[in-house]
Order: structure tokens, then C-alpha cells, then sequence
């Protein structure tokens, strides 16, 4: 565990330990609920935890942040965990099932760290008004830009990781949408990047 805790940088001491209590829970947890699949448990500390770090390069963790379809809490339980030190950052983890709720629940009371989970269809839960939107794995652009519209102050900030056809969701997304972007590439995954979309408006 300790080669693969290197992936995560240079972070507190507590922060590392946080980490490893939730990779040991994540794990214990995975064959039941099934949050990642199998065969990327080996490669966790990289493929999940990292991943999801590297939001924290392209946006301060401060304000107010909203992590859309939590699941497994990529990227929202790693980022909660990094900004858990910082009184002015507060993490909100939206997930419509109740099983994977608990299992966050539950991360976030063996870690000690502060972080809301809200059980509700991202749909029809009232409108949230964060600065800072996240999804990971969790639907197109073009229908990320409408839960954003939801979801996102005007003025907001949404952070999605995008896989290698990201090109052509972008493409499909400017077909009803508006919308300022910028790609920066992946610390872990050759090909894809971490979208930061700014001002937007429905074509």
C-alpha cells in the first residue's frame, strides 16, 4: 500500500491516512455494491484516487462544490478528503442509490471528514446553486451541460473527467449549447482530459 500511496503527492500525513480508510472500505464494500469494477481495484491508488486528485490542480477547493452521481466517490469523497482542512470548502455528494449513499455515509464517518450526501435523482432535487460542479463517468457532455444548468450559479464552474472522445462530445454538446471550455490533458490516462466548462447558454 505504501508504493501506491505515492501516487497521491505531496499531501498531509492525515490526509494519506484518510485515503487508505477509504480504499479499505471501497474494497471491502466493491463486491457487493459494485461502485468500480473488478478489475481496476490493483490499479485504485491511480486509476480512482489519482484520477480524481488531479481536479484539485485545475480548481482551488474552495466555495461550495457538488459532486453529481457520487456512486463509489470518485471524484467527490477524494476531493472532500483533500479539502477537509480548509473551513472554506464544502462538499455536497449527490446519489440516487440508497446503497451507495450509505457506503459514503459511512467513508465519511470512519474518515472524520465533513461532507453532505444528499439521496436524490439529480433531475428533480431542488436546484443546488454551487460554485463548483463535478461528475465523473456519469453521462455525456451534452447532458452534463443540462445538469449543470440546474444545478450551477451563472457564473459557476464545472469540472468534468472525459475519456478520449471527448472531441466528439464537445461537437455534439455545441449542437444545443453554448459554452466556454477549456481541456486540460490527464495525468493518468493518456487521451483523455479534465473538461473545465465557464459561461454557457442553451443555442
Amino acid at each position: 500500500m505504501n508504493d501506491q500511496v505515492g501516487f497521491v503527492g505531496d499531501v498531509s500525513r492525515e490526509t494519506i491516512e484518510r485515503l487508505k480508510i477509504y480504499a479499505e472500505l471501497l474494497q471491502k464494500w466493491n463486491p457487493k455494491i459494485n461502485m468500480v469494477a473488478p478489475a481496476t481495484l490493483p490499479d485504485l491508488w491511480t486509476r480512482h484516487i489519482a484520477d480524481s486528485q488531479q481536479i484539485s490542480f485545475i480548481q482551488p477547493l474552495n466555495g461550495q462544490w457538488l459532486d453529481l452521481g457520487s456512486g463509489g466517490g470518485f471524484p467527490g469523497i477524494v476531493l472532500a478528503i483533500l479539502g477537509a482542512e480548509d473551513a472554506d470548502f464544502h462538499m455536497t455528494l449527490m446519489e440516487s442509490d440508497q446503497r451507495k449513499c450509505s457506503f459514503l455515509a459511512t467513508v465519511l464517518r470512519e474518515t472524520g471528514v465533513s461532507a453532505k450526501v444528499v439521496d436524490a435523482r439529480i433531475e428533480v432535487a431542488p436546484p443546488a446553486g454551487v460554485d463548483v460542479l463535478t461528475a465523473r463517468a456519469l453521462a455525456p457532455l451534452v447532458k452534463l451541460l443540462e445538469y449543470a444548468e440546474r444545478h450551477l450559479k451563472p457564473d459557476g464552474t464545472a469540472l468534468f473527467p472525459k475519456g478520449e472522445s471527448w472531441k466528439t462530445e464537445i461537437a455534439k454538446a455545441e449542437e444545443h449549447w453554448r459554452f466556454d471550455w477549456v481541456a486540460t490533458p490527464s495525468t493518468t490516462n493518456k487521451g483523455s482530459v479534465v473538461l473545465k466548462v465557464g459561461a454557457r447558454h442553451r443555442v
